[in-house]
C-alpha cells in the first residue's frame, strides 16, 4: 500500500479528533440516570417540606401554605392532559416540577435541578400511588386550535354564561358577583375559583391550549369539572380565546394613575366581602403557622388549627404560649369585642389589660394594616369554629436567669433562637415535651 501524503494524514487526524469531541459532548448531555439512594435524598432535600417525606402533603411547610401541597398518595392531579379522573403522563409531572405552579408556594425547578434530576423526581412521585402500577394515563383527543377571532370571542362570551362560568369564576371572569363561595377540595381544604383575568396566577399555564385543557379536563379533586361531554370542542376552544381575551394589565405594567384607579376598585371589592379578605390575609401572614400547636414534624396537630397553644421559648424573656383564635367564649376570643381584638392585634394590649411583648405577635407592624384590612381580619376570626384549648399565661424568667441570658446576648454576643416545643401547651392536649427539631 502506498504512504498516506502527510497532509491527508493531518486532516484524518483533525476528522477523528471532531469526531471524539462530539462523542464527548453527546455523552455529557446525556447524563447517567440517578441512583435511587440520590433520588430520595433529592425528594427529602427539595421537596418533603412541603409534600412530607410519605408523600401524603402534610410536610412541616404545609399548614401555612395555601393553596395545600399535593397529596400525591391519592394519585390525583390537577393540571393534566389526561382525561377527567385518570393518572397524568410524565411529561404533565416533568412541566409541573420544571415549570412549577404559579399563584402557589411551587417553584420552577428547572435551572436549579438537572433534567435528569427532574426526570428522576418524576419517577419518585410515582411510586408513592399505586395507580401508576396499574393505570395507564388516557390523554385526551384534542381537536385543532380555533383562531382567536372577533367572532370566536364573541361566541366563546355567549358559552361562559351558558356554561355558568360566572358562578364560580364570576362576572367577566374577574370574581364579582361570584354565587359560588365557601368552596372546599375532595381534601377539605379551602379553595377559591381562579381570577380569570389575571393569566399569571393559572397554575396549568395562560395559553388558550392550556385553557382549553383546563375546560376539558376538568381539575381532579375540586369543583371544576370536565366539560369533555357538556360542550362541543368548537365552544370549549371559543371559551379558551374569551378567557384570553379578557386579561387585565398586571401592576407591574400600569402607570401610577391606574395603578391608583385599579387599587381603589380593588377596596371597594373588599369591603363587600370582609370574610374573604380577611381570610386571605390570614392566610398570607401564615397566622396559622404560629397560631396552632404542632408535632414533632412541625405539623399542626388535628383540630388544633387557630386553637393556639403552641410553645415558644424566648430564652431571655420566658416562655410564651400562642393565643387561641377560635370563637370559643371560655379559652378562645369569643368574649372579646371588635375593638377588644383590634386592640391586640395593633396595639398588643389584651382584653385584661396585660400588654404582649412585641414578638413573637409583631403586633407593631399589624398597626400599619388599613383600618379595612383590621376589620377583614376580625370578620374572618369570628367564622373560626370554637375550640375549647385554655392557654396558660406566659412563664417569665426570674431575676438573676433574666440578667444572666442579657450578659451572655449583650456582652458575650451569644444570639439565642426562639425554640418551638411539640405538643399543645394548652388544657385540650398535653404540655409538650422536647423541643421540636425547627428553631428561629
Amino acid at each position: 500500500m502506498p504512504p498516506v501524503p502527510s497532509g491527508l494524514r493531518r486532516i484524518g487526524l483533525c476528522a477523528a479528533g471532531i469526531l471524539m469531541l462530539g462523542l464527548a459532548a453527546g455523552l455529557a448531555q446525556t447524563p447517567p440516570p440517578v441512583p435511587q439512594d440520590d433520588v430520595q435524598r433529592l425528594y427529602d432535600r427539595s421537596c418533603a417540606s412541603c409534600h412530607g417525606s410519605d408523600g401524603k402533603g402534610r410536610g412541616p411547610a404545609a399548614d401555612a401554605l395555601t393553596p395545600a401541597p399535593r397529596d400525591f398518595t391519592r394519585g390525583m392531579y390537577k393540571f393534566r392532559s389526561t382525561q377527567s379522573g385518570s393518572i397524568p403522563s410524565d411529561d404533565d409531572l416533568d412541566r409541573a416540577i420544571a415549570g412549577g405552579m404559579p399563584g402557589t408556594a411551587m417553584p420552577a425547578w428547572k435551572g436549579m435541578l438537572t433534567d435528569s434530576q427532574i426526570t428522576a423526581l418524576v419517577g419518585y412521585v410515582k411510586h408513592f400511588s399505586p395507580r401508576f402500577a396499574t393505570d395507564q394515563p388516557a390523554p385526551i383527543k384534542a381537536s385543532q386550535p380555533v383562531p382567536p377571532t372577533p367572532d370566536s370571542i364573541d361566541k366563546g362570551k355567549a358559552a361562559f354564561g351558558a356554561l355558568a362560568c360566572g358562578a364560580c369564576h364570576g362576572d367577566n371572569g374577574t370574581g364579582a358577583g361570584a354565587v359560588t363561595a365557601g368552596m372546599k377540595d375532595d381534601w377539605g381544604n379551602d379553595i377559591k375559583a381562579a381570577v380569570l383575568n389575571e393569566p399569571w396566577t393559572f397554575r396549568g399555564g395562560s395559553t388558550a391550549t392550556d385553557i382549553y385543557l383546563r375546560i376539558k379536563t376538568g381539575i381532579d379533586g375540586t369543583p371544576m369539572p370536565s366539560f369533555a361531554d357538556t360542550a362541543s370542542d368548537q365552544d370549549i376552544w371559543n371559551v379558551a380565546n374569551y378567557v384570553v381575551s379578557i386579561a387585565r394589565k398586571p401592576a407591574w405594567a400600569m402607570t401610577a394613575d391606574e395603578l391608583k384607579a385599579f387599587y381603589e376598585q380593588q377596596r371597594k371589592q373588599d369591603a363587600d366581602d370582609l370574610v374573604g379578605r380577611g381570610r386571605y390575609l390570614v392566610d398570607t401572614m401564615a397566622c396559622a403557622h404560629c397560631h396552632s400547636p404542632v408535632d414533632r414534624d412541625g405539623r399542626v396537630l388535628p383540630g388544633l388549627k387557630y386553637a393556639g397553644g403552641q410553645k415558644m421559648r424566648l430564652v431571655v424573656w420566658g416562655d410564651v404560649v400562642s393565643a387561641n383564635l377560635t370563637s370559643d367564649n371560655e379559652t378562645g376570643i369569643g368574649r372579646y369585642s371588635d375593638a377588644d381584638l383590634k386592640r391586640a392585634m395593633t396595639r398588643g394590649i389584651k382584653r385584661d389589660e396585660s400588654r404582649m411583648l412585641p414578638f413573637p405577635m409583631d403586633w407593631p407592624s399589624f398597626a400599619h394594616l388599613s383600618e379595612q384590612d383590621q376589620n377583614a381580619i376580625v370578620a374572618f376570626l369570628r367564622t373560626i369554629p370554637p375550640v375549647k384549648n385554655q392557654i396558660p399565661p406566659p412563664a417569665r424568667p426570674g431575676v438573676v436567669a433574666y440578667l444572666a441570658s442579657k450578659f451572655q446576648m449583650l456582652i458575650g454576643g451569644k444570639d439565642y433562637p426562639i425554640v418551638i416545643f411539640e405538643g399543645n401547651a394548652g388544657s385540650a392536649g398535653s404540655q409538650g415535651g422536647n423541643p421540636a427539631a425547627a428553631a428561629r
